[in-house]
């Protein structure tokens, strides 16, 4: 592979990562959106979606990071708290969509999640883009980052 080529993967991750963050913050948006009725179906994909792409990093990136970049290990030990705390509330809203929750209740859950989302992205973003853009991962990246 040519060098540019190279750099051109390499650059990838980076924007790969912000791509899957820009279609959770989407799915995220049209969860808000959604009626009552119609918040069964988009909950199960984006909770679905958003738990997938955490493990993913759990399991495959985050671990690629660690190995080129132990300085991080504590970064992405927080990455990885702030994955357990987005399970749990993904988990408190769909036992809510489960039992029918009313509009106000199903509402403040899915702010919670995205309070929660935006501030894990946003801190994620920060600390890794730069990484990305030199992480010679070989994987494809619905294995690391979730299949969106």
């Amino acid at each position: 592979m040519s060098e540019g080529g190279e750099k051109a993967r390499l650059i990838a991750w980076s924007q790969e990562l912000l791509r899957v963050h820009a279609r959770l913050r989407e799915a995220l948006q049209i969860s808000r959106a959604a009626g009552v009725e119609d918040l069964l179906l988009y909950c199960h994909g984006f909770c679905a979606a958003l738990d997938r792409h955490h493990r993913g990093e759990d399991r495959t990136l985050f671990p690629a990071i660690a190995r080129a970049h132990p300085e991080l290990r504590g970064t992405l030990e927080k990455l990885q708290q702030d994955h357990s705390m987005i399970a749990y509330l993904l988990s408190g809203l769909q036992a809510a969509v489960d039992r029918k929750a009313g509009p106000e209740e199903l509402q403040r859950h899915i702010e919670g999640v995205g309070a929660i989302m935006e501030n894990h992205f946003r801190f994620e973003e920060k600390a890794l883009l730069a990484v990305l853009e030199g992480l010679g991962l070989q994987a494809r990246p619905e294995d690391a980052l979730g299949p969106l």
